[in-house]
């Protein structure tokens, strides 16, 4: 089933409802990984490439689906709490960007800018069985639903911290 096959009608009062934000977002950090196992590297800018991934992270894209991944800055401290820590680096969780302000949920299924991308919220960013090691006994229940959102990278360009987060 794609993305978009559950989204209602958007003139319909819940599709009217879906498509409200509160406001933009803003990009707090941004991480690339180098290679499999190795840390994360965080950047203050990065290059994607439409249809691909971020310039300097191992994971390009695959199926597109997944070429860039996002967080919520607001969840770090949810996850925190679930895995008994006082708080979580964003490199820990390996995602791509740390975005605050906007309900990345809100995002899948749509079309959002983040700086100079267009980017399409593909599905969740579930956690990964490495969460147990980077977050101890129980770290891949804590970010269980916190995990973020994969996007496809329709339009490439930069990114950069302190960029906004818009739908489209």
């Amino acid at each position: 089933m794609s993305t978009t096959a559950a989204r209602p009608a958007p003139d319909s009062p819940l599709g009217k409802l879906m498509a409200a934000l509160p406001r933009a977002g803003t990009v707090e950090w941004i991480g690339v990984r180098p290679a499999r196992d190795t840390a994360m590297v965080a950047v203050e800018s990065a290059q994607a490439s439409t249809g691909g991934g971020l310039t300097g992270d191992r994971y390009k894209g695959g199926n597109g689906k997944r070429g860039i991944t996002l967080i919520q800055a607001e969840h770090l401290p949810v996850i925190a709490a679930l895995a008994g820590h006082e708080h979580v680096a964003p490199d820990t969780l390996r995602r791509n960007l740390v975005v605050s302000g906007i309900p990345l949920v809100a995002l899948k299924g749509r079309r959002f800018r983040v700086g100079g991308l267009v980017l399409e919220g593909t599905e969740s960013c579930d956690p990964c069985s490495r969460m147990e090691d980077a977050l101890g006994p129980g770290g891949y229940n804590a970010m269980r639903g916190h995990g973020g959102l994969c996007a496809r990278i329709v339009e490439g360009g930069i990114v950069r911290v302190g960029d906004a987060v818009e739908a489209l």
